[in-house]
């Protein structure tokens, strides 16, 4: 039961909201319409009162200020241009009966797969210096060594003459009779894809010189471009 005085206070309470409602009606009709405005919102001045509708206030539009620019959005920074890496060249126009094909060439110091046409890895080569050049040609893959002896007694060079040797090398697969192979040669990763410092043979990395010993089957056309060492052909 209320007293006459809580009745008092709530009638007081009841008219300060139906003013705040109103006024707060009043500025909604003054500002301009918009046309995506929200709908009007359900005030209810205090529980167990009244629910008044109060219109929603509508969004100002954008006034431009003389001498006042306007914000502008950061434009995005374009990536810088990096150089293109050298386009891979078309697969060599010779038949193969392993459905493989080599392309080595010198003016790129890589040597490059394809399989049924199409390219399927690089990876970078040191062929013969100039004093013992790698010849050019079309060559064919032969037997294999997982590792082996190269001597240079077996093409006529004493081992202790100056440009004599015998090394050791693993993954061999050899091209040419007289001794060219392309085979792991990890003392010359820096130079391979950069110059020419093997005795003929095509120098490669261990993981590239395992890839051709594991993939490349005997009979596998091998082609050589652009060395300094003529031609020839297996």
């Amino acid at each position: 039961m209320f007293s006459a005085k809580s009745s008092s206070r709530r009638k007081s309470l009841t008219v300060k909201a139906v003013a705040v409602a109103a006024g707060a009606a009043s500025l909604a009709v003054a500002a301009p319409a918009v046309a995506d405005a929200s709908p009007a919102a359900k005030v209810t001045v205090f529980p167990g009162g009244p629910t008044l509708d109060v219109p929603a206030v509508p969004e100002l539009p954008n006034i431009e200020i003389p001498g006042v620019p306007k914000p502008t959005t950061p434009k995005k920074s374009k990536p810088k241009a990096t150089k293109e890496a050298p386009a891979v060249p078309a697969a060599p126009n010779v038949s193969t009966r392993t459905g493989y094909i080599g392309l080595a060439l010198d003016s790129t110091h890589t040597l490059y797969w394809y399989k049924d046409g199409q390219f399927i890895k690089s990876m970078p080569t040191s062929m013969g210096s100039n004093e013992h050049p790698t010849p050019n040609g079309v060559f064919h893959t032969m037997e294999k060594y997982r590792d082996m002896y190269m001597d240079s007694s077996t093409y006529g060079v004493p081992v202790d003459s100056p440009e004599g040797y015998r090394t050791y090398v693993e993954y061999a697969t050899r091209l040419t009779n007289d001794g060219i192979f392309i085979h792991a040669a990890p003392w010359s990763v820096a130079q391979q894809g950069v110059t020419n410092v093997s005795h003929g043979c095509l120098n490669v990395s261990t993981e590239n010189g395992k890839w051709v010993y594991d993939n490349i089957g005997r009979g596998t056309p091998v082609v050589i471009r652009g060395t300094v060492g003529g031609h020839a052909s297996s």
